[in-house]
């Protein structure tokens, strides 16, 4: 049997939704695994909402459009009431409860709630919270492993400098669920 992980990112532009995106997807590829990552950019960049999605297959992935999701992370509640409808019976969410004060409607998924901003204040810096999330995914969603991201932000961050690499790798091994 195949395993294929179809995926919703979404949040406020500014939130890193993209970027965490992106490390999925790149971490696929250092597993040799097919990815798509397909962006959803809007007038709203920075504020407004922003998604992606991301799918991660053991097999050629036909198209990158996703109806379904198996996993869902939402930054903010206009995401989460946007993207919970998508989930399969079973998927998971990750929630963003620093900013998320309503539950999530459905009884059949899996939801974990991280206090993704308190944790980036509490490590200094509010802009890590995506990282806090990220690694609550690569722990709790079997999609990729947890080291091929760390190897993927680190190459990210690296060019900008190794104290920025080390607060988001903090970030990202933070949160152990």
């Amino acid at each position: 049997m195949s395993n294929i992980n179809k995926m919703f990112f979404a949040g406020s532009g500014g939130q890193g939704i993209l970027l965490m995106g992106q490390m999925v997807s790149s971490a696929a590829i250092l597993e040799e695994k097919a990815t798509t990552f397909f962006p959803s950019y809007g007038p709203e960049m920075r504020g407004g909402t922003a998604n992606c999605t991301v799918i991660v297959s053991d097999k050629e992935i036909s198209s990158p459009l996703v109806h379904e999701s198996d996993v869902v992370v939402a930054m903010n509640l206009p995401s989460m009431l946007k993207f919970e409808p998508t989930l399969k019976p079973g998927g998971i969410m990750f929630r963003n409860k620093s900013i998320i004060h309503q539950e999530p409607k459905r009884s059949d998924i899996t939801v974990y709630d991280i206090d993704a901003n308190e944790i980036a204040a509490e490590l200094g810096n509010l802009r890590v919270a995506n990282m806090v999330v990220l690694g609550a995914l690569a722990r709790k969603a079997d999609v990729v492993t947890a080291e091929n991201l760390e190897k993927v932000i680190r190459n990210t961050f690296i060019a900008k400098g190794e104290q920025l690499v080390e607060i988001n790798l903090k970030a990202f091994n933070v949160w152990q669920g």
